[in-house]
């Protein structure tokens, strides 16, 4: 459906341009990051990080901790641009009411992918600790973190959309801070309940306290790209504005990094996720900053980049599907009924991801196919 500029009456609030139809360039940058994700899982998934080698950790594997700050930000993104605009609107609840739905179909993958995931190296009773959230996974993760972020998150759309920008700064602020408050606490031992908040160095899982200050910066982002994406000099401006902010994360990871005396291990560190759970702050600079930088590419390119980059592009248009394959093909398909894990070089490793996001973007692309004919 071509996009169509759609600007809302002075009486309505909030006062959002509503876009009907997909913003290609939203789906191309969740693309970049889905396809660095896959890149990612198939290398720790199949060859394991003790075993890559130096060349391959810096600079391949440390370039693939874009995604996960990326993949976060365009979740606040695409609700900003889906959904803020109605939430004043009569039919929010029913909207509010997807979102849940959604919630529940994602938590849903979300355990099915964990049996996957343990099935190879875990005992039947480790498996049902894992579905009782008595521990966690590795690698799906990040669909139980959306998951729950896609139940409160609604929640808080209206009043987002009625605040003044002071106090949507203002919370960004006090959510970081309280996020370095809670991690210093100890929960009184529940060490999963800290897990599921804010982190925790022996879970591989992210906090919806510590993440929850990136969702609101893509609500922000998502809100800038409504009022701008349809007037080129406010577009090149909201581009620059991301383009600036990013290099300058990054010129604060390398001075920090030079500031230690050692820059190579202060790279290798981050390629080998020091600092990601919970999140600190070299890895969050760099992080966080390079995703600002590849958003601001998409969002440059724009419907050309989109149609270049098309296997991404559709990877990143169906998320969910393209997250359930590869984690089907890496986890069941080649680690457990091929018994691949361990049998793969590097240089194959990042072969296979890369077959794996072509394989992701030609299963959404024959599912939708089928779909027509049905």
């Amino acid at each position: 459906m071509p996009l169509k500029w759609m600007p809302l009456k002075w009486t309505d609030k909030p006062h959002l341009p509503k876009a009907e139809g997909r913003i290609e360039a939203i789906d191309l940058a969740r693309g970049l990051a889905i396809g660095l994700m896959i890149i990612s899982h198939a290398v720790s998934g199949l060859v394991g990080i003790r075993n890559v080698p130096d060349w391959g950790m810096v600079p391949i594997h440390f370039l693939t901790k874009f995604s996960s700050s990326l993949f976060i930000l365009v979740f606040g993104i695409a609700l900003a641009v889906a959904f803020l605009s109605h939430t004043q609107s009569d039919d929010w609840p029913k909207r509010r009411l997807k979102l849940w739905l959604r919630a529940v179909e994602v938590w849903f993958w979300y355990k099915a992918l964990l049996i996957i995931e343990m099935l190879p190296f875990n005992t039947p009773s480790e498996i049902v600790d894992a579905l009782l959230y008595g521990r966690f996974a590795i690698w799906v993760e990040i669909l139980g973190f959306y998951a729950i972020a896609l139940l409160w998150v609604p929640l808080i759309l209206p009043l987002w959309a009625r605040a003044p920008l002071w106090s949507r700064l203002a919370s960004i602020g006090v959510l970081t801070a309280l996020t370095v408050w809670l991690q210093s606490l100890t929960f009184g031992g529940n060490d999963i309940l800290k897990a599921l908040l804010v982190d925790h160095e022996n879970h591989y899982t992210w906090g919806q306290i510590s993440r929850a200050p990136m969702i609101l910066v893509g609500l922000l982002i998502g809100e800038a790209l409504l009022r701008c994406y349809f007037e080129p000099a406010a577009r090149r401006r909201l581009v620059l504005t991301l383009l600036g902010l990013g290099a300058l994360m990054i010129a604060g990871f390398y001075g920090l990094a030079v500031a230690s005396g050692d820059v190579h291990a202060a790279m290798l560190a981050v390629a080998k996720n020091v600092g990601k759970h919970p999140p600190g702050l070299e890895f969050m600079l760099f992080s966080l900053g390079g995703a600002l930088v590849l958003l601001a590419a998409a969002l440059a390119g724009g419907t050309k980049a989109a149609k270049a980059l098309m296997p991404l592009t559709i990877v990143g248009s169906n998320a969910l599907m393209a997250f359930i394959f590869h984690i089907v093909m890496i986890f069941l398909v080649l680690r457990f009924l091929w018994e691949g894990q361990g049998m793969y070089s590097y240089p194959q490793a990042l072969g296979v991801g890369g077959l794996l996001i072509l394989g992701a973007a030609g299963w959404i692309w024959l599912t939708r196919w089928m779909a027509k004919y049905r």
